[in-house]
């Protein structure tokens, strides 16, 4: 449906005249073709990134993410200004996320792996440095998709728990909560892994 942006449109997009996301938003809703291929190569890196953090399941990235945009394309008049605009479409990008997940039954597979090794570099340490990206990223899969989205959009997004909390559709507290859980869990799975590479 939307292509994917390359490196150059991508730069081109964030040099683009000056014009705010909010501002984007307004074009996009009066039909404005370039105002909205402006916004979507804006986003694509960081939701791209968000959906499959969260879903675990990179085939799905592309309809997700273009679903997402066609909301905010067919949308944008409903965009009222009482958040950002970036949590606006984060928000519907979670909703999609979780409508696909809901939609399928397959467990998420985790990446087993390990990435091939450069010739100048010291074997043995790439070798663990591959198996701790790995070991890492199996124990945020471990976690269920409210949490991987916490941990995503916090350290990944560096978005506040205000924020997260309407991108999520739920009260600080549960966000917060979700937090708590997320890193307890992250820190029981952690160690008895890292014994293994170390």
């Amino acid at each position: 449906m939307f292509a994917r942006p390359g490196a150059n449109a991508i730069v081109q997009s964030r040099a683009h005249a000056g014009s705010s996301d909010a501002e984007l938003v307004a074009r996009v809703a009066r039909g404005d073709t370039r105002a909205f291929e402006d916004l979507y190569r804006g986003y694509f890196p960081r939701l791209a990134r968000f959906i499959e953090r969260t879903t675990r399941r990179p085939e799905l990235v592309e309809e997700i993410l273009n679903d997402t945009m066609f909301v905010v394309s067919t949308g944008a008049h409903k965009y009222d200004g009482s958040s950002k605009v970036s949590t606006w479409i984060f928000a519907i990008a979670w909703r999609k996320s979780l409508k696909a997940l809901r939609d399928i039954d397959v467990p998420v597979d985790a990446d087993e792996g390990i990435e091939a090794v450069a010739d100048d570099a010291e074997p043995r340490h790439e070798v663990m440095r591959a198996q701790l990206r790995r070991v890492l990223s199996e124990a945020v899969d471990a976690l269920s998709p409210n949490h991987r989205a916490v941990i995503e959009l916090t350290y990944f997004h560096e978005i506040g728990y205000h924020e997260i909390a309407q991108i999520m559709g739920c009260p600080v507290d549960t966000v917060k909560t979700r937090m708590f859980h997320a890193r307890r869990r992250l820190k029981a799975l952690l160690p008895e892994r890292l014994e293994d590479i170390l």
